[in-house]
């Protein structure tokens, strides 16, 4: 009787899949044009799942253990189980595959129901408390129904009763892998992900024979093309392989847990926004979510369909307007994700609609902008003062001299106080190891972050072309800069524009004065320290060691934070959330501040401005806030006293002296 039953229902499964499938492939076209190379994707979507996606997958040793058994064994499973009682292919060697197979995925389930007793907060619930289930009903019967292809059990073994049991089991397992699959359920995830992976928009993210790499600078509008939208105001407006990245989350809850304006209360949760954007590509409401909401606002209240707006200027839509602009941009969601899903993308898409179409920011979004625009700079001061706070330091300007080895780019703290003795140390360290460097001077115009985390790209576009066309007056080799926000837009967002630059933050251009052994330091005599990463430097730019190192060189035994490294928390200063001010149940650098405290350190090194500002704006803060160039400066000492006081010091490679001799000339 199995005989008969299980071919018809495993191809009726697989064509309930196939009609899915296609369904599925319709929602995600509704997206606007992308092109991506098909065949290519394809090809390299089993690698991309294998070492890429399981890098991020394996943090978690037993859930990443439990993934490769359970799915492994189900796509083996699915394979053969089509070949051995699908295609009537039954042999021992195949029968016996399956055993192994169906075998490996049930233990793998067995796990995923033992994390399904008492799920973390952060895992949606609803129907994939049904999945533990599902998976060992699926792996289970296929298990039986196999035995008598291996001979453990003679063939016809069994009532009629006992093979409808069976099927009907087996049917269940079905329902839920294949047709839930591509129709929607928990599985869904799979063959979205999968194809995900292959038509990611950013491709080179993965790794490849070429070595791979980040991708985190935002993509830029074509601002001349006047077919193109000005940012994204209906799911529809988003790529289709947005939307396919969107319907591939498994809503794991890894960005909800790492978002610190969730953290905060803030009304924000990346995982239900992304459940969100694909509520809104299928239609409907999302009173069927069934994990965390966004602090505040109740679920069920919202609703959306393709060509609707996202956020609605009156009356219900699917997002609120605050909860884009409680994004913070640290991007430890996308850092996060097993899927590979990119939030802040689809936020500053969303923000740019808000911005360019409406004029919508909040806070003090809009008088930025218009500062921006009026005075090249956020605060709004005069351009011309922009040198006043080195008066003394009779600073090398670029129009005097015309070429330099470095091009020292200052930012907007120029005009801030407390940046400027950052900046002041910077230039102290620079001179003490002979380096030939230049400023612009009043020629430097802001270099547009805070426009485009705004979603003011026109504004970013015309300030990034402005000072492209500055610095192609001047011969440079490369940039230095100690914020980490200028760094990052002039190394990753000016290419496109034809700004093609060598780039480095000062804590790593100071790692190599030292270790080329132009710098010498007297050791460290202060008490503990810890050492914060600035979201834009580490999780963007992939830089967690060089300022570490310096500091190592001074002496300095760094207490690291819980949060630390490509895990760091966020300080609550990047995508304008300073500007727009979204309120929650506390503040993000006291959360930080915290973090600090637990390390019992006196002292706490950073290697930004927003940094600086935001952790020394909390009230009874625990530790000393100071930035690495001041901590350098303080540790100066001439080399002709190193030597003779005895002050560690380190000589030279020939490599290091060849290289530095390359750059002096």
């Amino acid at each position: 009787m199995l005989d008969t039953l299980l071919p018809i229902l495993i191809f009726s499964a697989l064509a309930l899949a196939v009609i899915g499938a296609v369904r599925r492939v319709r929602l995600w076209r509704q997206g606007r044009p992308s092109r991506v190379p098909i065949l290519q994707g394809l090809a390299a979507m089993p690698r991309r799942y294998l070492v890429d996606l399981h890098h991020v997958v394996a943090r978690d040793k037993v859930m990443s253990n439990t993934h490769v058994a359970t799915a492994g064994g189900f796509v083996a499973a699915a394979v053969l189980m089509i070949l051995v009682h699908g295609l009537g292919l039954a042999n021992p060697v195949l029968g016996g595959l399956l055993l192994l197979a169906s075998s490996a995925m049930f233990v793998g389930s067995l796990f995923v129901a033992r994390r399904r007793r008492n799920p973390p907060a952060r895992l949606s619930k609803g129907p994939w408390m049904r999945l533990p289930k599902s998976l060992m009903a699926f792996a289970l019967s296929v298990f039986l129904i196999t035995l008598p292809t291996v001979g453990i059990l003679p063939e016809g073994t069994g009532s009629w009763l006992l093979a409808v049991a069976l099927a009907a089991v087996l049917a269940w397992g079905l329902g839920e892998m294949f047709f839930g699959m591509t129709w929607g359920g928990p599985m869904k995830h799979a063959f979205a992900g999968a194809l995900h992976l292959a038509f990611h928009r950013r491709p080179e993210r993965f790794s490849s024979k070429q070595g791979g790499g980040r991708s985190t600078g935002l993509k830029a509008l074509d601002l001349d093309d006047p077919k193109a939208p000005l940012g994204v105001e209906t799911p529809s407006d988003f790529t289709w392989n947005q939307l396919l990245g969107f319907d591939a989350c498994v809503q794991c809850g890894r960005c909800e847990a790492a978002c610190p304006a969730f953290a905060a209360g803030q009304p924000l949760n990346p995982k239900k926004l992304i459940q969100d954007m694909v509520v809104g590509m299928t239609g409907g409401s999302d009173a069927r979510y069934a994990g965390s909401p966004y602090p505040g606002k109740p679920i069920g209240e919202h609703v959306g369909e393709p060509h609707g707006p996202i956020v609605a200027r009156r009356g219900t839509a699917l997002v609120d307007a605050e909860t884009l602009w409680s994004c913070t941009t640290c991007r430890a969601c996308v850092e996060e994700c097993p899927m590979m899903i990119e939030h802040v993308d689809a936020i500053v898409d969303m923000r740019r609609f808000l911005t360019l179409e409406h004029g919508d920011t909040p806070g003090k979004g809009a008088e930025v902008l218009d500062n921006l625009i009026a005075t090249d700079n956020p605060g709004g001061f005069d351009p011309g003062s922009r040198m006043h706070w080195a008066a003394d330091l009779n600073l090398p300007l670029m129009r005097d001299v015309g070429q330099a080895e470095v091009l020292l780019w200052l930012g907007d703290g120029v005009f801030d106080m407390r940046n400027q003795r950052t900046l002041r140390a910077l230039v102290k360290v620079l001179r003490a190891a002979s380096v030939d460097f230049a400023v612009l001077g009043v020629e430097e115009r802001d270099s547009g972050d805070v426009a485009r985390r705004l979603g003011d790209e026109a504004t970013f576009q015309s300030l990034a072309r402005r000072n492209i066309t500055t610095l192609a007056q001047y011969r440079f080799q490369r940039i230095v800069t100690c914020d980490p926000h200028s760094f990052h837009v002039l190394k990753n967002e000016y290419g496109v524009l034809g700004g093609d630059y060598a780039v480095s933050h000062h804590s790593t251009y100071i790692a190599e004065l030292y270790e080329s052994g132009r710098l010498h330091f007297a050791p460290w005599k202060g008490g503990r320290v810890t050492y914060h990463d600035p979201c834009y430097l580490g999780r963007y730019n992939g830089e967690f060691e060089a300022p570490r190192n310096v500091l190592k060189a001074l002496g300095i035994e760094v207490a690291e934070m819980a949060r630390s490294g490509f895990r760091s928390r966020c300080c609550g200063g990047g995508g304008g959330a300073p500007i727009t001010d979204i309120p929650g149940k506390r503040r993000i650098p006291d959360m930080r501040m915290n973090d600090v405290s637990e390390t019992g350190a006196e002292l706490v090194a950073v290697g930004c401005p927003q940094c600086t500002a935001m952790l020394e704006g909390v009230v009874d803060a625990s530790a000393e806030v100071r930035d690495i160039a001041e901590l350098v400066a303080d540790a100066l000492v001439p080399e002709s006293e190193s030597r003779r006081d005895g002050v560690r010091q380190v000589q030279p490679t020939a490599e290091a002296r060849i290289a530095v001799k390359e750059v002096a000339s």
